[in-house]
C-alpha cells in the first residue's frame, strides 16, 4: 500500500478547503423572472356562446339592439304565451293614448272564461265570469299568472273582440319594426297564422322596456292572487338571479318550453329568448347561461351623445360657411370585453353641401367598423339651420365652386 507523505496530504487538504470557501462564496443562480402572459383574457377572442337546448334563441344587447349570439333567430315559431308581451304593449300605448285607463272596470266575459279560464288546458288568472275587476289588476293576473282568461278580457275591454284587437297587435307591431311576426289572439294558444321568431321577440322586450317602464316593472312581480287564489310567476330566473326582472315564459305542446328573459348588471342590460326548449327547468337554464355568457365579454359603449358635434362640414353659397353634423339620438355599441381601442369609425359625407340646409336633415353616415365589419352605423344630421347666402355670396361661391371643379 503506498502511503502519501503529510505535507502533500495537508497541501492536499488546504487545497480542497480553499475551493470549497469558494464554491460556498460563489452566489447560487437565481431562478428566471417569470414572462408575463402574452395577453390578457379580454384580448383573447370570445368563445362560442353555451350550447342551447331549443329550436330557436337569441341574445340581444338592450342598448344597441346589437345580437351577440343566436341561432335559428329569424326562423317562424308559435311564440305561445310570450304573446302577452305583445297585448301588454297594446294596452299599454292605448293607455298612454287615453283610450282605456288604469281604473277601467274590465269585465270577465263568458267568452273570455270559456275560452281562457279555469275549465281550460292553460293557465288561468281567477277572476269571476261576469264580474270586473280594474285594468291594472287583469294585467297583473295575465302578467304574473300569464292568464289567457284575463288576456281575452283585456282584448275585448280594448279593442271589442278578439279579432280586432290582433288588428291592434299588428300595427303596433309593425310600428315597432318587427318584421317577420303576425298576431291573430292576445294570449298565445297555438293558432293558424299566429307566429313571430326569436329576434323579433327580443326586439318586442325591448321596446317594452324603453316604452313603458311601468307596465314592464309588472314582470318582475313573484305572485299575484286573485280571490282565493295564489299562484306564481313562471319565470324560474326571478328566484335565481338577482339582475334578471323579467319577462315571459311560455308553453304549449306546439310551442315547447319558451322564455323571454332580461338582466340588468351596472348599466349594461341584456334579453334573452330561448324558444322550443325540453323543460321548464332547461329553458331557465340555458336563459342563464346565455346570459352570464353575454355579460362576462361583451360591453356597451357611448360612442356619441345625441346633439353634439362630430364633423364641421364646409357649405356653399349659405349665410353660414360650415354646419355641424352630428346624431339625432346617441349611438352606442356593443363590443367585446377588451376591443374597445379597436374600433373605427368613419364618415361618408357628400364632397359638396349647398345651402340651404334644414336643421335635422340628413347629411351622410357615421360607420364603425370592428375587425373589418361594420358593427353600426346612423345617419348624421345637421345639428343647425344654414340659410342662402345673399345674392353675392352665392355669386362668388357660384365662382369658386367652378374655378375648383
Amino acid at each position: 500500500m503506498k502511503v502519501r507523505p503529510i505535507a502533500a496530504v495537508a497541501i492536499a487538504a488546504l487545497a480542497s478547503s480553499a475551493l470549497g470557501i469558494a464554491f460556498a462564496q460563489t452566489p447560487a443562480p437565481q431562478p428566471a423572472t417569470p414572462a408575463a402572459p402574452a395577453a390578457l383574457s379580454e384580448s383573447l377572442p370570445v368563445p362560442p356562446a353555451p350550447a342551447i337546448q331549443g329550436k330557436a334563441w337569441v341574445l340581444m344587447d338592450y342598448a344597441t339592439g346589437q345580437v351577440l349570439a343566436g341561432s335559428n333567430q329569424d326562423e317562424r315559431v308559435e311564440p305561445a304565451s310570450i304573446t302577452k308581451v305583445m297585448t301588454s304593449y297594446v294596452v299599454a300605448s292605448e293607455m298612454k293614448a287615453g283610450k282605456v285607463h288604469a281604473t277601467d272596470q274590465v269585465m270577465m266575459s263568458e267568452h273570455a272564461w270559456r275560452e281562457g279560464g279555469a275549465g281550460t288546458e292553460g293557465s288561468y288568472s281567477g277572476f269571476e265570469v261576469n264580474k270586473t275587476a280594474p285594468l291594472i289588476d287583469m294585467e297583473k293576473g295575465m302578467v304574473i299568472q300569464s292568464g289567457n282568461d284575463a288576456a281575452i278580457a283585456l282584448a275585448e275591454h280594448v279593442a271589442g273582440s278578439e279579432d280586432a284587437f290582433g288588428a291592434l297587435m299588428n300595427a303596433y307591431a309593425a310600428r315597432i319594426g318587427l318584421k317577420n311576426s303576425h298576431w291573430v289572439n292576445p294570449h298565445g294558444l297555438s293558432a293558424p297564422d299566429h307566429y313571430s321568431t326569436a329576434h323579433d321577440l327580443a326586439l318586442l322586450g325591448q321596446a317594452l322596456i324603453r316604452d313603458f317602464p311601468e307596465a314592464y316593472s309588472y314582470n318582475r312581480i313573484k305572485e299575484f292572487t286573485v280571490g282565493p287564489i295564489t299562484q306564481q310567476n313562471r319565470n324560474l330566473l326571478l328566484w335565481r338571479d338577482p339582475s334578471v326582472d323579467g319577462i315571459k315564459t311560455g308553453h304549449h305542446s306546439g310551442a315547447g318550453y319558451c322564455l323571454m328573459a332580461s338582466a340588468k348588471r351596472g348599466d349594461q342590460r341584456l334579453i334573452s329568448v330561448v324558444m322550443g326548449s325540453t323543460s321548464e327547468n332547461q329553458r331557465a337554464v340555458d336563459s342563464q347561461a346565455l346570459l352570464n355568457w353575454g355579460f362576462r365579454f361583451f360591453e356597451t359603449h357611448r360612442l356619441y351623445d345625441a346633439g353634439k358635434a362630430i364633423s364641421k362640414q364646409h357649405v356653399w353659397k349659405g349665410a353660414a360657411d360650415e354646419v355641424q353634423l352630428g346624431v339625432a339620438g346617441p349611438m352606442l355599441v356593443s363590443t367585446p370585453r377588451g376591443k374597445y381601442a379597436q374600433l373605427k369609425p368613419s364618415m361618408d359625407i357628400p364632397k359638396t353641401l349647398v345651402a340651404p340646409i334644414a336643421k335635422g336633415q340628413k347629411i351622410g353616415t357615421v360607420k364603425v367598423t370592428l375587425d373589418g365589419k361594420v358593427i353600426a352605423q346612423r345617419p348624421l344630421v345637421a345639428l343647425e339651420a344654414v340659410e342662402e347666402g345673399g345674392f353675392f355670396k352665392r355669386l362668388w361661391d357660384e365662382l369658386m365652386m367652378w374655378w375648383k371643379s
